[in-house]
């Protein structure tokens, strides 16, 4: 959702998620807090010149103030406190992201499960990540099964033939790895991927080669009923005999993955879901995805 570098101190950052008008901002202990961004009040935007107070986003219009636990603290010229709060979200902070938990339960409910760190993001191994945001008229669930459409990566990714890909999973995580070989400006590229999925949202790809290793951080977050957003990062491995060659690599990175990125979201944009595709025999990732993915949906 946030990179933690996007929410400095003494900051009001406004979202939109989930169908909402959020805000996000860090309470007086330093912790990121994600809140709803209309004042209970009068219905102020508090990401619309509110601003933070001792910890406490204050309301641009009357000068209301709520904690990082969303509960009202200060109320200009209220004998008593009103006993009202912004609604919002759990949230975790690590690996230099800012993370929501949005479960099928109570909003508010804690997470049962948690992502793990993701250690290239605070590596001096891997270079500052090439840091791509884009939406697209789709379900973030479809998103996510792009890794596991086999087919695809022939078609949209230049590589010879359909992966083979092994599956697993365990509960709220799932792993699938594969081969990627494809040319590249004149490189014949073999390089395997190891994806890890945690929860419906975030996912960790990496990509291990004699001449790239990438990982990419993929997060995926609903925008609204209709709209996903992917924001994907990037971490390069920095050459370990030639450091000083790594900005010509995320060059020649952004070129080849981005534009194919771009052509992946203007498919996605105008497509609609198929909840019974005709799958060819080879075509298994999707099925398994699916069978998995379900578990994140409410039981009715």
């Amino acid at each position: 959702m946030l990179r933690s570098r996007e929410l400095r101190p003494g900051r009001v950052v406004s979202l939109h998620y989930f169908g909402r008008a959020l805000i996000a901002f860090r309470g007086a202990d330093g912790r990121a807090a994600v809140r709803d961004a209309h004042c209970p009040h009068y219905g102020a935007h508090l990401g619309v010149g509110g601003r933070v107070v001792d910890g406490t986003v204050e309301c641009p219009f009357h000068g209301w103030r709520f904690g990082a636990d969303g509960r009202c603290v200060h109320a200009p010229f209220a004998v008593r406190t009103p006993k009202v709060a912004l609604g919002g979200f759990p949230v975790r902070e690590h690996s230099g992201l800012v993370f929501v938990y949005a479960g099928p339960a109570e909003p508010s409910a804690e997470p049962t499960w948690e992502v793990p760190d993701i250690p290239e993001t605070t590596s001096r191994e891997f270079a500052a990540p090439v840091d791509d945001t884009c939406r697209a008229r789709i379900h973030i669930q479809e998103m996510r099964e792009n890794i596991v459409d086999e087919s695809h990566f022939h078609h949209i990714h230049g590589q010879s033939e359909p992966p083979v890909q092994d599956w697993k999973v365990d509960g709220p995580f799932a792993e699938v790895r594969g081969r990627i070989r494809r040319r590249v400006l004149g490189w014949d590229i073999d390089n395997t991927f190891d994806a890890f999925m945690y929860g419906p949202g975030v996912m960790v790809v990496r990509t291990h080669g004699p001449a790239l290793s990438v990982t990419a951080v993929a997060l995926s977050t609903p925008v609204d009923d209709r709209t996903s957003e992917l924001r994907m990062l990037y971490y390069l491995r920095k050459p370990a005999r030639a450091p000083f060659l790594t900005p010509a690599l995320k060059l020649v990175f952004r070129a080849e993955a981005l534009g194919e990125v771009r052509e992946e979201v203007r498919i996605w944009d105008h497509k609609i879901h198929q909840p019974r595709p005709v799958l060819l025999p080879h075509e298994k990732g999707i099925r398994e995805l699916r069978r998995w993915y379900a578990q994140f949906y409410p039981a009715e």
